[in-house]
């Protein structure tokens, strides 16, 4: 255990070294919140059709929407800039019509060759095929939100991910000075419990668009803490006056 004569070691104790290790990861850590941030914006913003991030998004990328499909959902929301407008159009009034494989052929299928199967024809991890009609008719049909399967693997993912992520900055925070007690404890625990709470609002979700609002509560109290442990963290390592 790290001690300086008898006592724990705090944040503005720490010898350089480790003010460097601890500084470095820090910072490391903030640019990927940043990021993950973005990348949450950019694949749930527009769901509903309209410009922005807020509930009905989040509800429809669970939950879905049968009035809808799943390809219109995703060229009005994370797949909008990949295509003009008007090939966008086209290709989500061929799927509200009924996906017609005639007309796939005559229109849809060059648009889809030019515009999509730079990563959806399966040399990309992760990105569904289309490239056949058949493939691309299956995103045509009414959007049911994210599949249970889906659902258990990104889960799996973010509870082991987040929790690393959560353990080094509660670490690293562990060695602050934070007066009350009780508000440094809520504030190492509470991304914990937060994480639980938003991954379980996932499936209730799936089930009732309402808890949508359950995620985005946990995820701002998820990042209220982050930065409450990153700010103490960092001003005290290298502001706050040694002893």
């Amino acid at each position: 255990m790290m001690q300086n004569e008898g006592r724990f070691f705090i944040s503005k104790d720490f010898p350089q070294s480790l003010r460097n290790l601890f500084s470095a990861a820090l910072i490391t850590l903030g640019l990927g919140y940043v990021f993950a941030m973005i990348q949450v914006y950019e694949t749930h913003a527009g769901l509903d059709g309209n410009p922005g991030i807020n509930a009905n998004d989040i509800a429809i990328a669970y939950s879905g929407n049968v009035n809808t499909s799943r390809l219109t959902t995703a060229l009005l929301g994370p797949m909008s800039g990949n295509a003009p407008s008007r090939e966008r159009r086209a290709i989500m009034d061929w799927a509200t019509d009924g996906a017609d494989k005639a007309q796939y052929e005559a229109s849809i299928k060059t648009i889809i060759d030019n515009r999509c199967l730079r990563c959806h024809d399966g040399s990309e991890a992760g990105a569904p095929l289309m490239v056949t009609y058949e493939q691309l008719a299956e995103f045509a049909k009414p959007d049911t939100g994210m599949s249970l399967a889906t659902l258990v693997r990104v889960s799996h993912i973010h509870l082991f991910g987040m929790t690393f992520i959560f353990f080094i900055m509660g670490f690293i925070f562990s060695h602050a000075r934070v007066r009350p007690a009780w508000l440094k404890h809520v504030a190492m625990i509470g991304p914990f419990a937060m994480m639980i709470t938003d991954i379980g609002s996932w499936y209730l979700t799936k089930l009732n668009p309402e808890f949508a609002w359950i995620i985005i509560g946990s995820g701002a109290i998820m990042g209220m803490c982050f930065a409450v442990e990153w700010c103490v963290s960092f001003y005290q390592i290298w502001f706050s006056r040694r002893t």
